[in-house]
């Protein structure tokens, strides 16, 4: 159910480089690296909510400003019940899923209503 295409961008990114990234590659979230370590994520709300809505300059401001951290994450072997749960209580659409410790996919509120539709019920 997860996307298993993990993209991410550096802090130094700008908003509408951000966009422009999410919508070529259809996804509603990036995780934020340094180097080879996650250090946050960046949703589509978090551009609404933290740049569009106060008149936030989207040539201007970086994604170190707006993301959120830490990254909120889930074992892979998880259930996808749990997954809804997790999100629900932390108020996030976007969940990075875990092997072991490391990044390997990540699974959104679409993906969850997908699988819940298709394979089973809450």
């Amino acid at each position: 159910m997860m996307s298993r295409q993990v993209l991410a961008v550096g802090p130094d990114t700008t908003v509408i480089e951000v966009a422009r990234t999410m919508q070529e590659k259809k996804v509603g979230a990036l995780l934020v690296a340094e180097g080879a370590r996650f250090v946050g994520i960046v949703s589509e709300a978090d551009l609404v909510r933290r740049v569009v809505a106060v008149g936030g300059s989207v040539h201007q401001v970086r994604v170190s400003e707006i993301m959120g951290a830490p990254i909120i994450t889930i074992e892979i072997d998880r259930s996808a019940h749990e997954a809804s749960d997790l999100m629900s209580e932390r108020g996030i659409r976007h969940l990075a899923v875990t092997d072991d410790g490391k990044i390997v996919g990540m699974v959104s509120v679409r993906d969850l209503l997908r699988y819940f539709k298709n394979w089973g019920g809450l």
